[in-house]
């Protein structure tokens, strides 16, 4: 299992938007889903529900090395809907 590694930026937002690490170490490593990033690869938006925020979606944005995963992001999307 690849290590993550928090970005300063990551840290600061998990406190300032009170995001548990536990939530976005599970949507990184088991996402319900997840898409590229618009700005390109190797970016990627991974995305998971969080029943303990009234089930709305965390998005993480995350770079994938072949020796780590950077968490470049983390944050409550109100407009990220499931794919069907």
């Amino acid at each position: 299992m690849k290590p993550l590694h928090f970005t300063l930026h990551t840290e600061t937002v998990i406190s300032e938007r009170q995001l548990d690490r536990a939530w976005i170490e599970l949507t990184v490593r088991d996402p319900e889903w997840a898409e590229a990033d618009p700005s390109g690869p190797p970016t990627e938006r991974r995305y998971r529900r969080v029943p303990e925020r009234e089930e709305r979606i965390l998005r993480v944005i995350c770079l994938e090395t072949a020796t780590e995963i950077r968490i470049i992001t983390a944050f409550l999307d109100r407009k990220a809907r499931m794919p069907r």
